[in-house]
This record gives C-alpha cells, structure tokens and sequence, in this order.
C-alpha cells in the first residue's frame, strides 16, 4: 500500500473500475426495493458552482446509502437546456445558443463525473432535444383537444424596441433592461394551462406529503391561496355611465360590504376605457399604468395612485353611489379587473382613500373604550375575534361568522352576488416570444382555427443554427419556419412561433428518467410506475414555489393521461442552504463597489478566529469586510469547485460539504476546514497503511476479548449505530461524519501487539470505509481493495450494528457538585439508581466538597452523569 494519500490516482482508478463495470447502470428489477434519488438538474451555464457540488454531493451520499441498504438505486442526471442566459451569450459571443449549450453540457458532464458521482449516465437527458421536447409537444396537443391548454389575450411587458415580451425582472425602472424603452403592458394571444381546474386537488394532496418540510408546505399553500367569499354585483349608475350594466367584483371579505365607500378598476377595464375617451388626465394616467410593472409582488408595494372617472356604481344593498376610480393597484387578471374598497378595514385602501381624501366608515368595533384608529387597520380588520358590526343597519351587532352569511344571503336573494370559493392561483401563460424554447405545436389556419400539429408530424423541430439579435423572437422573420399548410385542409397557414416557458421543460423531466430512450411515448407508463413517485428529491429553497408547483400539476396531468398511477411525484423533499464566503470591497469613485475574490485577500482574525481586518495581496492596502453571502459573480466571492478538486480531491470536497453544516442549513466555506478534511483522510489512510503493510490480519475472535478491546469493539459499533441514524434517518452527515472522527481517534489510540488486537483494528478499519464509502467513495474503494477484499465496498452491504458490543459491563459516570465536575466513579452497568447515588456520595472528592453542606437532592442522569445539589 502507498505510503501517501494519493487522491488523483486514486479517484482515477475508482472512477475507472465503476466505468468498466457500469456500476451505476439501473434495469428494472421486479420484486427488489427500488430507491429513486433525485436532485434538480443543472442549466448548462458553463461550469459548476459550489452550489451543484453541494446540492449534487447531498444526493449522491444518499443513493449510495441506500444502494449498501441493498435497494435497486436509480440516480439519472441531465441538462435543463433551454432558456434566455443561452440567448444572450449568443448575443453577446455571436453563436447560437445550441452550440454555446452542447459546449457547456460537455465540460459539466467532465466535472460532475470528477466528483464520483454515482449516476447512470446511460439515463441521461437534455431537455434542448428534440427526442425530449417532441413528447411535451405531444402532451400540449392532447391537452388542447381537451381544453386543458386554451388561448387568450394575456397582458405583458412589451418592449417597443426589441419588439419583444419581457419578464418583470427585466424591467428596470420602466424601462427595457437591453433596450432602455420605455415598457408598454400590451394584450396578446397566449396559451395558457389551466392549472386552476387542479387547485383544489393540489392544496388538498399536500397533506399527504409527510416528507416534505412545512415550510414548503406552507409557501404551496399561500401561492394557491384559497379563500371563501362573495361575488358582488354593482348596477351601473345610468346617470353617469350613460347605459344600464354591472361590475362584478370578488370580496373575502363581504361581511363589510356595508363600509364600501368606492371602487377601483385595473387601466384596462371596460369603464376606464371609456372614461378615458373624453379625458386627458385620466388617458396620460392608464398610459403610465400601462408602463408598469405586472407583477403582485411590485403591486402591492408601489405607492397607491388613481384617478376618478367621474362614473357611479350603485351599493347593492343601501343603494349608495359609489365612485368609481381607476387604480393603479387592481390587476386586470384578477376577477374581473375590480375591487370594492373598505378603507376603514383594509391597507391599501386606506392608503388610497388618504391620499384622494375619500370617506371611511367603520363596520367593526371591539372594545367599546378602544379608540378606532384606521391606520390600525390590522386590529379592526384581520382579527376577527370580538369584534362586532356597526354602522352596517340591520347587520349591527354580528360578529364576523354572522355578518357574512347574512349579508350574502341578501346579496343571493336580490341576485345581486352569490357565494364563492375562489384561489389566489392563476392559470399558468407559458406562451414566450423567443427562440431558444420549445417550440409551441399549432398551427394557424384562416379557415380552421387553431389546430395542433398531428402526432405523425412532431416533433416541430427548433433550428439550431439561429443567432438571435435580440429583436424580437427570429423565428418570426423566418418563412423556412412557420410557412405550412393547414392539416385539416390543406390551405396556406402558419406556424405559431412563440415558445414555451422553459418551465415545461422541468415539470417532467424527473418521468422521462424512467424510461428516457422509450419511442411508444411521453413515458412507458410500466417503467414510470416501476421507479415513481421519487423517493427523495433534493434543491434549492428557491424552487419551492414554482417548480415544485408546475412539477406537481404535470405529474397529475400524466397520471389523468394514464401514464403514471401515482398522484404526487416526489415523496421525500431535501432543501438544501446556500453555500455562503466572506466578500471584500473597496468603494469606487462613483459610489459603486469593486469585490475581490477572497483567494486574493489577506485577512486578519482575533484570538476567536473572527476576521478584523483584510487587505489586498497584490498592493498591500486594505479592502472594506462586506460579510457572508451567497457564492456569486456579482460579490465575487466564488470558490472554483475545480481548483478545489485539483488540489485536493473530489473526496476532500465531498467531505469538507457534508462536515461543515447539516444539508438544510447554509454553509459557510472555510479555506480551512477544506485542509481539515484533507488532513483527516490523510489520518485514515496513514493508520490503513501501517496496519496493512504489517500483512494480513487473523480473524477476530469474540469470546476472548480484554475488557480495553471490549472498549475498542464498542466504540465501533456505537459509530456503525450513530451513523446509520444519522445518514438513513435524519440526514445529518455532519454528525454521522464526527462519529466516524471519534472512531479513528480510538483506533488511533488502541493496542497493536497482538493478533487479536490486529483484528479488532481490521474491524475498526473496515467500519471507517464502510460509514465513508457514500461520502468519500474513492478513498473508500481503495481502502477496501488494500484491507484485503476483492468485492468492491461499491457491492458491499451496509455494516449492521452488534448489540451485544454495546453491552457494558461497567459505567463511567461523571459525578458533579452543584453542577460543578468534582471526578468520576465506575458502577456496575445493572446498578440501580440508589447503588449509583450512594456510590456518588461516597466520592472521595464529593465528600471533600459536601463537608459541612446539606445534600438537599440527587440528580442521576443514566448512563451519564450524577449532580449533588447541597447547601
């Protein structure tokens, strides 16, 4: 065995035996356990971020935990491929974005296999493909045909410019992020999916989702936002509207209908349209509306503005005229465009009626000597307990359970509104104006509509040799693409060239896994069934709304479309913590910040390790402290997981990971704790060395043990059992990785004279490669093969704990006085509580320190401690 701890040709020659042998390689194999470990596929970006080796490294220890649990593990990886970072490299660089996405999938192909990985490549997808892409095409056709998929006009940023739709977050103070144009909200045709239809099974069935943390559980269930309440139905006031009609608006709330004092319409609603014709006020204000911000999240932020049509709307239920404004803070998605507005109860509102001077009228009232305030809105308004309405007329004197259903009773019986569940969800406009997405399967006919593309003539292939230029989506200006003929009749037509949001793409991805080469379909519904639902699925806290969501509704989409049995995709959810570094600045003349990379600083650190002062390497001058943040290219504060790896090896990366913080908690990366963790490998590999190189091994033999070794084998199977808890029940490997550390300082410490205590520490030995193998897989190999085993630990079992090691003849208690230590006594491990506490008082120490003191109580803590309270 080599004296040194090699790691490059030793994770060379792993990684070559698990090729040669397709040791990750999975088939179906009916009748054995099956375990499905999946972690989020990576976007091709260019090259690996701690983040995936974190993230990666989690799922990994996991699959190969429960494949030496003896389970048929399947761990596929693959590229979530599309998506605009593809486009603008290939503005920036003058490439299409295929080739700039091959190129980057090919070099993070290499770094994923440097890190040991145990995955089955043979599975392996690319979402770009249109292998892959043909069946979400297939899917939308079917789903069209049922009207689970629809077309509607949808409100967008539009850049005027670029001609071309724009997500909020690129849109930068109203402006274009490329462009600088001014945005317009502008209506087009879009598809939707109608994942309304599945709300209330998608809130319902998280219940069943036991492993998954609440947290998540919670953010699913706000986003769905389920909520009962009212339709309530406004007659237009003739007088001003000029005509009879109704603005219907939705209310949670309709128990305080009685202190609505206006209404507010989104810019784009039928009765700001026409208030607008005949005024310019109320023209420039919609157009300023219009060059806002779509999202409900910059909604309920930015300042409340309106302007009053000069219409009524007439109070269903006290016939009151209502004015009626438009609003910058309705949402034309929302309902329909309106809102009633309770500012004496409600935030916003009250905002809003502030700023224009417009009454408020209390409805609720709690204790009679608390003054009603309205900016303390929260107090009358959110709690409904004890209060009562007032200022309502025969609605006076009801809590909150009351006044609703008597005031939607009336609302019902003068068929002026009706009672309503409604969910905050919306249905899912995945139409994108862009080229590098999924093609979106329809054609437009004249004479025919819509019509999707027949099974027979998918995939709509995207070309690959496209640069865009960032006007607008090239597949428009391309006749070669969307010039067709109608496949109902033969006509000239033309092809739809928006493209998906590429959050199809990821919604089913984990499905194709299961049978990726499969030609009859989406997926082949016995291999699907076979290996779903996943058994732990592993990412980042961000996706818990969106993906996991559209995850979700898809899975219940293939299972309406009888390819898969199971109702939820992922049974088991991991979270894991942002990978965190110290940032350094210095603050440049115009205010901005110049971040240097923490590799190129020089810090100073107190007596506790706390950083006190930096300075750059290169001038010698000092550079601001900015704290711990995210891994990023903004603060520069990356660690390349490549550097790391030549330097060290993929082991010690794997395992600095898994020590330095448990999965879910972010991890704060140490230069240090790197040299840590490569000094601890060193450790197991110097004494598997010396043991080995003095040959092999007798058997060990159990019925003649010294009380010391007695002591060596029990620590082992202590570490097998801590571990095996830690690893297989709550995931700290943290932990699980500090009692394989206390482990190797017993062995360290044992005797080695004789043949009996040789094969204890070849138990002991074999015990840390094992409890290592699934977080440090190469080093673990070699040791296996070099402690005499021509299996590889690849094929090895988990160890099993004996019990009977763990039985302890004797105990070591601590004894303290006053919660002070004051030594130990050793006890027999059958010694009652009262054989322990006399044994305790007859310390020669506690004596010493109980002389002239009342014992006023015993604390025995079993198999611990006793503490001697006495004054």
């Amino acid at each position: 065995m080599q004296e040194q701890y090699q790691p490059r040709e030793i994770e060379a020659a792993a990684q070559s035996h698990w090729d040669a042998h397709n040791s990750f390689v999975v088939s179906e194999q009916p009748g054995k356990d099956t375990f499905y470990c999946l972690s989020m596929f990576p976007y091709p970006s260019g090259k690996l971020h701690m983040g995936h080796v974190r993230n990666y490294t989690i799922g990994d220890v996991i699959a190969r935990y429960h494949r030496m649990q003896g389970k048929n593990v399947l761990q596929p990886m693959g590229w979530d491929a599309f998506g605009m970072p593809a486009e603008n490299a290939a503005m920036k660089n003058n490439v299409a974005p295929a080739k700039w996405t091959y190129e980057n999938i090919a070099y993070m192909k290499t770094q994923l296999k440097s890190l040991g990985l145990a995955i089955d490549w043979t599975r392996e997808v690319t979402t770009c493909k249109p292998d892959y892409y043909r069946w979400e095409q297939w899917l939308f056709t079917k789903l069209f045909e049922k009207g689970v998929i629809y077309r509607k006009n949808g409100t967008v940023n539009w850049d005027p410019v670029d001609q071309t739709v724009l997500a909020n977050e690129q849109v930068i103070d109203g402006r274009g992020w490329r462009s600088g144009a001014l945005i317009e909200k502008r209506e087009i045709p879009m598809y939707y999916f109608k994942i309304t239809a599945y709300a209330d099974e998608l809130l319902s069935s998280l219940d069943e989702l036991d492993g998954w943390p609440e947290q998540v559980k919670t953010m699913q269930r706000n986003w769905i936002g389920k909520s009962f309440g009212a339709d309530i139905v406004f007659a237009y006031d003739v007088d001003s509207i000029g005509q009879a009609g109704q603005l219907k608006v939705y209310s949670t709330r309709p128990d305080t209908l009685m202190g609505a004092t206006y209404v507010a319409v989104s810019s784009e609603h039928a009765l700001a349209v026409q208030a607008a014709a005949n005024n310019p006020e109320l023209q420039a204000f919609i157009a300023e509306c219009k060059a806002g911000s779509v999202a409900e999240a910059d909604m309920a932020t930015m300042e409340k503005k309106g302007v009053n049509t000069g219409l009524f709307v007439i109070h269903p239920l006290n016939g009151n005229k209502l004015p009626v404004f438009v609003a910058n803070y309705v949402l034309a998605g929302y309902g329909e465009g309106a809102v009633m507005a309770v500012p004496a109860h409600d935030e916003r509102d009250f905002e809003f009626a502030t700023k224009y001077n417009l009454p408020m009228v209390q409805v609720y009232q709690g204790n009679a000597e608390q003054q009603f305030d309205a900016a303390q809105w929260q107090d009358w308004y959110g709690d409904k307990q004890g209060l009562t309405t007032i200022n309502s007329g025969k609605y006076d004197g009801k809590d909150f359970s009351a006044a609703f259903d008597a005031i939607v009773a009336d609302l019902e019986a003068c068929e002026h509104g009706a009672r309503k569940t409604q969910f905050r969800l919306r249905d899912w406009g995945i139409s994108r104006q862009r080229y590098w997405g999924c093609p979106i399967p329809i054609i437009h006919c004249d004479s025919c509509g819509d019509v999707p593309v027949p099974e027979d003539q998918l995939p709509v292939v995207l070309p690959e040799d496209v640069v865009p230029d960032g006007a607008g989506s090239p597949l428009a200006k391309m006749p070669e693409f969307y010039s067709c003929t109608c496949p109902k009749c033969g006509a000239a037509a033309k092809r739809e060239t928006d493209t998906m949001d590429t959050f199809v793409e990821s919604s089913w991805y984990f499905a194709r896994y299961a049978s990726p080469h499969y030609e009859g379909g989406m997926v082949d519904p016995q291999a699907a069934n076979h290996w779903l639902p996943v058994d732990q699925y592993i990412g980042g806290i961000e996706h818990a709304i969106l993906h996991l969501l559209y995850a979700r509704f898809f899975h219940k989409l293939m299972r309406d479309e009888g390819l898969v049995s199971s109702n939820e995709p992922f049974k088991n959810l991991l979270t894991q913590g942002m990978v965190v570094a110290e940032t350094y600045y210095r603050t440049l003349e115009n205010g901005g910040k110049d971040w240097f990379n923490p590799a190129d600083v020089e810090v100073e650190r107190d007596a506790k390790a706390k950083i006190i002062g930096a300075k750059l390497k290169s001038d010698g001058l000092p550079v601001e402290i900015g704290g711990t943040e995210k891994m990023s290219k903004s603060k520069n504060n990356g660690v390349d997981p490549q550097a790391m790896i030549d330097a060290y090896g993929a082991d010690t990366c794997r395992l600095f990971m898994m020590f330095a913080s448990p999965p879910d908690m972010s991890l704060e990366w140490s230069d240090s704790g790197v040299e840590g963790a490569n000094r601890f490998l060193r450790r197991v590999w110097r004494l598997a060395q010396a043991h080995v190189n003095q040959g092999p091994a007798a058997k060990l033999d159990l019925s003649n043990l010294s009380d010391e070794q007695k002591a060596v084998r029990r620590a082992i199977h202590l570490a097998i059992k801590q571990a095996s808890t830690d690893i297989g029940q709550y995931h700290k490997f943290n932990t699980a990785i500090a009692q394989v550390m206390t482990l190797m300082n017993v062995l360290e410490k044992a005797p080695q004279s004789t043949a009996q205590d040789r094969a204890l520490l070849q138990e002991g030995l074999e015990t840390v490669a094992l409890l290592l193998a699934p977080i440090t897989p190469h080093i673990s190999h070699q040791l296996w093969q070099e402690l005499g085993h021509s299996d590889a630990i690849i094929d090895a079992q988990w160890p099993t704990v004996d019990e009977s090691a763990l039985v302890q003849d004797s105990l070591t208690l601590v004894v303290q006085v006053n919660g002070k230590l004051r030594g130990q006594i050793e006890v027999p491990a059958s010694a009652s509580r009262e054989e322990i506490e006399a044994s305790a008082r007859n310390n020669e120490n506690v004596l010493r320190f109980t002389e002239g003191l009342s014992i006023r109580k015993v604390i025995v803590v079993p198999g611990k401690l006793v503490n001697i309270v006495a004054n």
